[in-house]
């Protein structure tokens, strides 16, 4: 049956009032009618695609702004909405083109500026995106996330202090923002700057992740009446990054680690499951928190802990990392045999924090390592047998291989 003038209007007052109360639950079955009833309505449209976006309904909400943009052609809020559903679905092209008529519709605002750079960041025009968040910048110079994006942008290309410079910006409105901090942190501590690096670093611990963390105090250096446990934030214990932190940062302490079973048979020191009783213990540490709270640089790293396995002469070399290796060599790629190779050549995991433990001579492809290798290539400070490369030579590692 069709609905009177009226009878549409108390289902837009009452839609309007569960919408403005956050119940869009409520609004959306509402709007939905009016939209039956007067389907040429460009308000009604937007606003039914509006409660759409805020369920996370975006394939349901993209006819209804598909048709409001059309309807509503003077009006930027429809061509920026219609385009932040299509940024959901993956579609950046449209996107894009919805927020050029929003330019035209409404030239000089920020948001569309911003959103523009990210359309045209994810469709690989990085240098078209630093432009549009330039554009956003100079119409409100401490545009959060204009200033955050940017500063990614200039990172990715190596421009340091461009990008500082802009989170620094973004700091001064925001000063205790941990996403901020913890970016800054990021920054400098890939420049091998980790005095000022690592305070930053620990504005991880602030955000909500699923990082593990035991039920005990967090220890901040000082002296302690306890055992003190250090552990791997990383909710998956026996994963390949919580592995690997266990290997490399367990060190320069007397405290239990506590790890997965295959680390605790490679690593002469006490350690404990995940689970057990924390009986006797004072407090905890993550890992990744050591260099903070001992103040490590990389010109002053503890030595690594002891190894249990012995290594056996071969002459396989073990590799793996996700590039191919040279033509011709031998190769070992089961990790359980690492003890038994020559040398061993990977990215940043496990079996070449293994071999570098075992005091095997091995090599790190680190294109994109993580913060704790540096930014030098060369002998590593962290195992006296381990070499990081952050630029793949073919010829080069060709002619290494066939020395060793």
């Amino acid at each position: 049956m069709a609905l009177s003038d009226p009878q549409i209007q108390a289902l837009a007052r009452d839609a309007m009032q569960r919408a403005t109360a956050g119940d869009f639950v409520g609004a959306e079955p509402l709007l939905a009618q009016i939209v039956e009833a007067r389907p040429n309505s460009g308000q009604a449209l937007h606003l039914l695609g509006q409660a759409r976006l805020k369920l996370g309904r975006f394939a349901e909400a993209r006819e209804p702004l598909e048709r409001a943009a059309k309807f509503l052609p003077k009006e930027a809020a429809a061509q920026v909405n219609l385009a932040g559903c299509l940024v959901h679905l993956g579609e950046h092209a449209g996107a894009l083109a919805a927020l050029d008529r929003a330019t035209q519709l409404k030239p000089g605002d920020a948001a569309i500026a911003h959103n523009r750079g990210r359309a045209l960041e994810a469709l690989g025009r990085a240098d078209d995106a630093e432009r549009a968040y330039d554009e956003a910048l100079a119409i409100d110079h401490r545009l959060m996330a204009s200033l955050s994006a940017r500063a990614n942008l200039l990172a990715a290309r190596g421009e340091w202090v461009g990008a500082l410079n802009d989170l620094e910006t973004a700091l001064t409105e925001r000063p205790g923002d941990p996403h901020l901090r913890l970016r800054r942190g990021e920054l400098l501590l890939r420049q091998g700057d980790w005095l000022r690096g690592l305070p930053d670093h620990e504005a991880r611990l602030e955000l909500p992740t699923e990082r593990y963390r035991p039920d005990l105090p967090h220890w901040q250096g000082q002296p302690l009446a306890g055992r003190l446990l250090i552990y791997p934030e990383q909710a998956d214990i026996d994963g390949d990054a919580a592995v690997r932190d266990a290997l490399m940062l367990a060190r320069g302490i007397d405290a239990v680690l506590q790890c997965s079973a295959k680390v605790a048979a490679w690593l002469d020191r006490p350690t404990m499951r995940r689970g057990e009783p924390l009986d006797g213990f004072a407090a905890a540490a993550p890992l990744r928190s050591l260099p903070y709270l001992l103040g490590w640089t990389l010109e002053t790293l503890p030595p690594p802990a002891a190894g249990w396995p012995k290594p056996v002469s071969a002459d396989r070399v073990g590799w793996f990392a996700a590039a191919e290796p040279p033509p011709g060599v031998s190769v070992e790629r089961n990790p359980e045999q690492v003890a038994s190779c020559r040398l061993v050549v990977g990215d940043d995991a496990p079996p070449v924090h293994l071999a570098a433990l075992l005091g095997i001579p091995a090599i790190l492809l680190a294109p994109r390592a993580d913060w704790p290798w540096g930014p030098r290539s060369g002998p590593s400070p962290w195992y006296a047998s381990l070499e990081v490369w952050h630029a793949l030579d073919s010829e080069t590692l060709a002619a290494r291989l066939a020395r060793c």
